[in-house]
């Protein structure tokens, strides 16, 4: 029996997020990245923008990245990287939740991720506990039981079951929304009854005198009806 089952899965980029906004020359609320970044110097002061397109009338607009700071507050190969549109610090700046807080904009992930699952797959009925290892290439905040729908195949109605049932076993809830790595334990069916089952047999003379007392036996299908009513 195979007893160290591991997965990895990789929230991988799609696309940038686009820019939510109004705009000031027609009535769309959406931007994208321009791929250009504007630096203007006036003597040892800098001002350096991120320069968006509005995606209804094309119109650039200019989100404030630094404003009136001294040449020497930035890093050289930081301020050849603003001079060049280096498209890294583009999809940085894009992404920034902190630029997006002091401008007074907001970010729409949508459509920005996909999941990729090809590192090895496993059977989900083999009781092996099957740790899976969730990578994150960009902090798109994705909703968990979205992720764990996508990454397992399965209607929302399963993953729900199979969370209820205490197979699947996560750090955070379904309805959460990830955006950094984390890890979740699969476990197969039977697998977690069976934990239960040995947890209690091995409990205390006192607590199975207890269970026998109130007409629960002490035989695994009987003890595994406790567990569940006491959970």
């Amino acid at each position: 029996m195979n007893t160290d089952r591991k997965a990895r899965w990789a929230v991988r980029q799609s696309a940038l997020p686009t820019v939510v906004r109004p705009c000031p020359d027609c009535s769309g609320t959406r931007h994208r990245p321009s791929g250009k970044i504007r630096v203007n110097a006036s003597g040892k002061l800098l001002d350096v923008w991120l320069l968006l397109s509005c995606a209804a009338c094309d119109r650039t607009s200019k989100v404030p990245v630094h404003e009136r700071v001294h040449v020497s507050s930035l890093e050289p190969a930081r301020r050849v990287a603003y001079e060049t549109n280096d498209p890294a610090v583009v999809r940085e700046l894009t992404m920034s939740a902190s630029l997006a807080a002091k401008n007074g904009y907001r970010l729409d992930w949508t459509g920005t991720w996909e999941l990729e699952t090809r590192t090895p797959l496993y059977a989900l009925d083999d009781p092996t506990p099957l740790t899976v290892l969730v990578g994150f290439e960009l902090p798109a905040p994705v909703r968990v039981e979205r992720l764990l729908m996508r990454g397992l195949g399965l209607s929302r109605t399963e993953i729900r079951r199979m969370a209820g049932d205490g197979r699947i076993r996560l750090p955070l809830a379904l309805d959460a929304k990830a955006h950094q790595d984390f890890e979740l334990t699969i476990h197969g069916p039977g697998s977690v009854e069976a934990a239960k089952h040995s947890k209690l047999l091995g409990a205390p003379t006192d607590l199975r005198a207890h269970l026998s007392h109130v007409g629960w036996h002490d035989t695994p299908r009987q003890l595994s009806r406790s567990a569940t009513a006491r959970a």
